[in-house]
Parts: structure tokens; C-alpha cells; sequence
């Protein structure tokens, strides 16, 4: 009671960057909250995007593939500690939107517990593993070496990545995506500069970008922790209040390991689709590698959007306003489908130009181009896929679309590959085609399961 009262001050305080969702119109909300995630976004892929630009151009062709194929290793990983602590902001949006306060601190400082833990278990696997993974892509022999230096000097700093992913998440909950945006932009600023001055004053090579991205990303780790600690607001940070609560760690739980298991099983998914390019060669896996880079751009229209519905459907269903929800959703699904064809069009014709960006050997561009101009068509169809499954989570349903996600990305998919490759035709656009096949099966299945299920039937706030 006594945390209740106290933070029932906090609520007027914070107005100009917290965002009550649950009041006024859709549109404004959705965008004013989407947009500076999108950019934010983009600044975010700009680490590893500076990295491959950097090394492409300044060290070597299999440097190049080094940093740009260890991709699915750090989404495996990574993806299951964003799942989890999607968790946290699911619970945090209910609870802020339901007024509950007291509640949104409990959970605040339950999820930097648990990112502190789980950061000291992610460095130790992700260096120990490490080899193990880049053998079982198949990874080149000239291109092992720089890929394991890579890896390594990523896990040690990987603790900043957490934290910052963490704290930006506790933001958005309360609908504040524009100071974690500005974190991004800081701290990418701060990559690119330490990655030139790394590689071409100190000639460190693929060392020198690792060391860059984890500088960056914990710069940014300590502006949002400096943030959280000086808010006047519900989620403000004390560090004598870091201890778990077991309601609050069983409610992130609950939600946050479908999707954790989701993420890094589809990630994982993805090393055995890496070690059917890497098959046919280093000029293909660097091509593989700038269409990746493109590919990541595409997807943050309709990521950034997702995000948006997820807290906007979180708030919303905090008061039980299930109809505000669904309208705020079929907002989020038109604005990623229109945004996404407007992008499609100039990738598709300037593809060749765009992987020459990154590297520019003739048979990169060749390959790089082709993935692109093959692929690009189908990413309408993930914006149904994206959209719904982020509104479903918002909802506390996270395990739909976990199941759903992980009989395309990873039954379907790899059932696909195998039959290409084994039977039917192993070349290397018929592998790749297996990226559209699966979001046409994931978001077909999110139709049926969307339309056929009573929405907003999970709600966490009691």
C-alpha cells in the first residue's frame, strides 16, 4: 500500500515522455511511439551493418563473411534473452495501464535481476560454445579464424547489449521510445567512429569492429541505466530495490519463455540455412551476407510496428479495452504494408549498387543481387506475421505465436531445404526461396489462429 500511494505521485510526473495509450486518438499514438523505434532501429542495425561495411572494404573478403555469417550464433543467443525479457514489458505495459504502479516497480526491478544473472551465463556460454557453432555451420577454414575472434570479443562485452535492451524495454512499456532512440544514435555514432580509427589506425581487423560494437553498446547500457535511476516516474530505478519478486518473475516467466524459446530456436534454425549457403562457397556467403544486411532494413518497418501494437494492445487490455486494441491493430497491420512496398521498390532496382555498398568483387554483387531481387517481393508477407504476433504478445499470448513461428521458421523451413537440396534442386536461390515459403505458412497459420480465437482472453492484470 505504501508503494502504491508513493507512486500514485509518480503519475503525474513523467507525462512528457511516459504515454498513457489507453486515452485519445489511435493513429497519433501508434506513430508518434513507431517512428522513433524505426530509427532508432536503423541506428541499431548500423553496428554490425558499419562492421561488414568497414572490413569489406578495408581488410578482406573473408573478414567480410566472418562478421556478417556469425549473424544466427548471436540471434540464437540473443534472441532468447529478448524474448524473456519481452516478457518484463508485457507485464510492465498491463500494470502502467491499469494504474498499478506499485506493481510496475516490482516488475522493473524483478527484470534487471534477471538481466544481471543471465548476462554472466550468456558471456561464459557464448565464449565457450563458440567454436562448436562455427563448426557446425560449416564454416570455411579461412574464414574460421576471424569469425571466432569475432564471436568472442562480442560475448565478453555482451552484457551491455542486455542491459540496454532491458532498460530501452522498460521505456517503451510506458510508451517512451524516443530517449531510447537517442541512446541508439549516440552509440552508433560512437561504433563507427572506434571502427575506422580501430581498422585503419590500429589495424586490429576484424578485433577492432568487435571492440567498437561493445564499446558502443555499453555506452548505451549506461545512458538508459542513468535514465532508469534519475526518472521521476514508475519505472524509476533504485538500486536497493534490485531483488526478485516471485509473483512479478513468474508473470515475465510465463510470458517471456515462448517467445525466448521462439527467437532462439528459430535463430538456431537459421545455422543450418547459413551452412547450405555456405556450401556453394565465400563469394556466395558474402553476398549472403549484404542481402542480410538489406534484409534486416526491410524488416523495420513493420518490427517497429509490432513493437507499437504490442504496447499499445498491453496498455489497452490493462483496462480491458479489447475493441481500442483490435482498431489500433489493423492501423499497425495498414501502415507496415504500405511502408514496406514503398521500401521494396528501389531495393529491387538499385540491388546491385546497394551490395556493392558493402563489398564490391564482382561475384558478391552477382550473388548479393540475386538473393535480393528473388526475395524482396515476398516481405508483404511478413507484415501479418509481425504485426499480429507482436499485438498477440501484448495480449500475454505468447504461445501461439511461439508455436506457430517455430513449425515455419524451423519444421516447415528446414523440411524445405532438406527436400531442395536432397532431392529436388540444390542451388542457391532454391535454398534461399525457403525464407518466403516459410512466412507464407507463418502467416497464413497467425490468420487462422488470430480470426478463430477470442482475442484479449489472456489478460495478466487481475
Amino acid at each position: 500500500m505504501v508503494l502504491a500511494k508513493r507512486f500514485k505521485v509518480f503519475s503525474s510526473f513523467g507525462r512528457k515522455r511516459d504515454v498513457d495509450m489507453t486515452e485519445g486518438s489511435i493513429l497519433p499514438h501508434l506513430i508518434k511511439f513507431a517512428i522513433p523505434l524505426l530509427i532508432g532501429n536503423v541506428f541499431q542495425q548500423l553496428y554490425n551493418m558499419v562492421d561488414t561495411w568497414v572490413v569489406g572494404n578495408f581488410v578482406s573478403n573473408e573478414a567480410f563473411a566472418a562478421v556478417g555469417s556469425v549473424g544466427p550464433i548471436i540471434n540464437m543467443l540473443i534472441g532468447f534473452f529478448l524474448g524473456l525479457s519481452s516478457g518484463a514489458g508485457v507485464v510492465i505495459s498491463q500494470f502502467y495501464g491499469a494504474k498499478r504502479y506499485d506493481k510496475v516497480h516490482d516488475t522493473v526491478h524483478t527484470a534487471v535481476l534477471m538481466t544481471l544473472v543471465m548476462a554472466v551465463l550468456f558471456t561464459v556460454i557464448g565464449i565457450v560454445f563458440t567454436p562448436f557453432l562455427l563448426n557446425f555451420m560449416d564454416t570455411p577454414d579461412d574464414v574460421f579464424p576471424e569469425s571466432k575472434k569475432y564471436l568472442t570479443i562480442y560475448f565478453a562485452g555482451v552484457i551491455g547489449l542486455m542491459v540496454y535492451n532491458i532498460g530501452a524495454g522498460i521505456l517503451r512499456a510506458v510508451g517512451d521510445s524516443k530517449r531510447p532512440f537517442y541512446f541508439l544514435v549516440i552509440s552508433a555514432c560512437i561504433n563507427t567512429v572506434l571502427d575506422l580509427v580501430f581498422v585503419l589506425v590500429f589495424d586490429l581487423g576484424v578485433a577492432g569492429v568487435a571492440y567498437a560494437t561493445v564499446i558502443a553498446q555499453c555506452t548505451s547500457a549506461i545512458l538508459v541505466v542513468i535514465t532508469l535511476m534519475r526518472s521521476d516516474s514508475c519505472v524509476k530505478l533504485i538500486l536497493k530495490d534490485i531483488k526478485p519478486d516471485i509473483e512479478m518473475l513468474g508473470k515475465i516467466v510465463k510470458v517471456g519463455i515462448p517467445a525466448a524459446l521462439q527467437m532462439a530456436v528459430t535463430a538456431f534454425s537459421n545455422i543450418f540455412v547459413q551452412s547450405y549457403i555456405n556450401y556453394f562457397g565465400s563469394d556466395c556467403m558474402s553476398g549472403w551476407t549484404a542481402y542480410a544486411k538489406i534484409d534486416q532494413l526491410l524488416f523495420l518497418p513493420m518490427q517497429s510496428l509490432a513493437l507499437a501494437s504490442t504496447t499499445f494492445v498491453g496498455q489497452n487490455l490493462g483496462v480491458n479495452n479489447v475493441e481500442r486494441a483490435k482498431k489500433g491493430i489493423r492501423y499497425a497491420f495498414l501502415i507496415s504494408v504500405t511502408a514496406t512496398v514503398i521500401l521494396m521498390i528501389p531495393v529491387m532496382i538499385f540491388a546491385p549498387y546497394m551490395v556493392g555498398f558493402f563489398n564490391s568483387e564482382p561475384g558478391v554483387i552477382e550473388f548479393g543481387t540475386l538473393f535480393l531481387r528473388y526475395i524482396t517481393p515476398f516481405y508483404v508477407l511478413c507484415c501479418y506475421n509481425q504485426i499480429y504476433s507482436g499485438a498477440l504478445r501484448g495480449s500475454g499470448d505468447t504461445t501461439a505465436p511461439m508455436i506457430i513461428m517455430l513449425v515455419s521458421f524451423v519444421g516447415f523451413r528446414q523440411l524445405y531445404l532438406f527436400i531442395m537440396a536432397g532431392f529436388i534442386s540444390n542451388t542457391v536461390i532454391a535454398i534461399a526461396m525457403g525464407y518466403p515459403a516459410g512466412w507464407f505458412v507463418a502467416s497464413a497459420s497467425t490468420f487462422v489462429y488470430y480470426k478463430l480465437t477470442k482475442f484479449g482472453r489472456k489478460r495478466l492484470v487481475s
